[in-house]
């Protein structure tokens, strides 16, 4: 019997996928369940699972873009399991590249071959090549029989401190269907949001404190690390709380706000940038927020995030820090209104009681929607977010600190 594979629809508003990578050669004994193929949607890579075992004949190319519902391999289900192999080998498949050539320009010569011309340069070719100090012997002339003319020394002449003679090679790679999307919406929210960013700094000493005291025993009793993402959580959720309009979105002609708070959560993942969702952030505990950001983070790296875990989102909390960055203008995730950029955390010379001491400090940024969030609005989130973070204990913990830590 042959079974006719088709594209499962990865989620609501998907119309079409594109495959990334077959995971198995065409003629390959496949078993139900094994992974045959990764495809990219505008949302997530998924694996596509062999339906039932046999035979596997593939009826679409890596880089396709196929139509949920399109038949995409066939599988002989009546093939016997040939003897002595398990199931068919993945196959890691390079990505398709191409290496544009070196090009040289030929030597123009006369009918006769060389001449008495041949590698001789004009005054003004000669001129050109004197002050750059370049030999006549390494310019190939365009000019008639050979002559060097003087765009010939132009050409020849290195840009500015450029090695001559260098590698001009450059590799040409398709950009996944991800990858596209993501690109059509980080413009779409540029050209379409009024977006503004305002910056503050915060002192991080209370809460490296507090890690310093608590994070061993944090970590032995709970399997996860106390990180910095679950006080910025708490931070945010807290935020939102006083200052609803942030997290609210532009629907046509009205304004929604949400009682809840659902924190999309920027990773990097092996496709580029995956933005999970925590649901009802403001629900959890601290251990509750690490245990779901470390199983987010998980499955992102692997690849196994799906469609449903990205889908939605009330607010952004995106960490450059942990790449090294300073200070950025993060872009808002559509159809969000706001985004929060956390960065990486040096220590500073600041002002403490009337001295100058050193502290680590981290700046983080927020962007977001100025046509329903003001300055107001804005400029005291972000305050509200430095002072829950500068003393966790007070705004975060109800000054019982074992107790949040449910230590």
């Amino acid at each position: 019997m042959i079974l006719e594979m088709k594209v499962p629809s990865p989620g609501e508003s998907i119309t079409e996928v594109e495959i990334a990578e077959w995971l198995v050669n065409d003629g390959d004994y496949v078993e139900k369940d094994q992974a045959i193929a990764e495809v990219d949607s505008d949302k997530a890579t998924l694996e596509l699972p062999a339906e039932e075992s046999g035979t596997i004949t593939l009826k679409a190319e890596e880089g396709d873009a196929v139509a949920v519902g399109a038949i995409v391999c066939l599988i002989d289900t009546s093939a016997a399991k040939p003897e002595g192999s398990a199931a068919a080998k993945e196959v890691t498949k390079p990505a398709e590249t191409t290496t544009a050539p070196q090009v040289q320009q030929p030597a123009a010569v006369s009918s006769n071959g060389t001449s008495y011309a041949t590698g001789s340069a004009s005054p003004a070719a000669r001129k050109i090549m004197d002050e750059k100090g370049i030999e006549p012997a390494t310019v190939t002339g365009t000019g008639r029989d050979g002559r060097i003319t003087k765009e010939d020394a132009v050409k020849a002449v290195p840009a500015m401190g450029s090695a001559v003679g260098g590698k001009r090679g450059e590799t040409r790679t398709k950009l996944s269907m991800l990858r596209r999307k993501v690109a059509e919406r980080l413009v779409s929210v540029k050209n379409e949001t009024a977006m503004l960013t305002t910056f503050n700094e915060v002192d991080m000493t209370p809460i490296f404190e507090i890690r310093k005291q608590y994070k061993e025993k944090f970590k032995e009793k709970h399997g996860v690390s106390l990180g910095f993402m679950s006080f910025f959580t708490k931070a945010v959720i807290r935020a939102l709380h006083l200052y609803p309009s942030v997290n609210s979105m532009i629907d046509g002609k009205e304004m929604i706000t949400y009682d809840f708070c659902d924190i999309s959560i920027a990773v990097s993942g092996p496709k580029g940038l995956m933005v999970p969702v925590i649901r009802n952030a403001e629900e959890l505990t601290f251990k509750g927020i690490e245990e779901e950001v470390k199983r987010l983070a998980i499955r992102a790296r692997d690849g196994q995030i799906t469609v449903d875990e990205m889908t939605g989102g009330t607010f952004t909390i995106s960490n450059g820090g942990v790449f090294g960055s300073m200070l950025s203008t993060p872009i808002i995730n559509p159809p969000q209104s706001a985004i929060l950029g956390m960065h990486n955390i040096v220590e500073r010379p600041i002002a403490k009681d009337g001295k100058v001491v050193i502290a680590p400090v981290m700046f983080v940024a927020l962007s977001y929607d100025h046509r329903i969030i003001d300055g107001k609005e804005s400029v005291g989130f972000l305050v509200a977010v430095k002072e829950a973070l500068e003393d966790p204990a007070q705004h975060l913990m109800d000054n019982d600190i074992k107790k949040a830590l449910e230590m």
